[in-house]
């Protein structure tokens, strides 16, 4: 298999912030959103901009343990629901590209698939 065509720097910018890249790029989005790294992607995405806005806490005076307290109260609950509504967002993004939307499951139905077959293998189909 081939590595999908990639967009273009403008393009790719634009797909940062929600916008839908052509029909032509379909490939690379399936990959982007379902593909190996796909959850890590995610989350570098929404938290890696949010650090330079965080670490303008760096310059409250005090102890050092106050400013990272205030950075961990933001950061912490922002991966949780980065991580909560991962799915969610990774379906939207492939409905809006006219993908099928339950790719995200596809790593986990072939998981059951095998678990099923391999159960029904070694005990017989009842």
């Amino acid at each position: 298999m081939s590595a999908p065509s990639r967009p273009t720097f403008g393009q790719y910018v634009g797909y940062q912030f929600g916008r839908t890249l052509p029909d032509s790029l379909q490939d690379w989005v399936r990959q982007d959103l379902v593909g190996p790294g796909a959850s890590a992607r995610y989350l570098i995405r929404f938290t890696v901009p949010v650090l330079p806005i965080l670490a303008l806490f760096l310059l409250i005076p005090g102890p050092i343990w106050i400013p990272l307290a205030m950075m961990a109260l933001l950061f912490i609950p922002l991966v949780y629901f980065a991580v909560a509504l991962m799915r969610v967002y990774r379906r939207h993004r492939l409905h809006s590209h006219g993908l099928d939307p339950d790719l995200v499951a596809e790593k986990a139905q072939r998981r059951a698939d095998r678990v099923r077959d391999d159960y029904e293998r070694r005990h017989g189909r009842a």
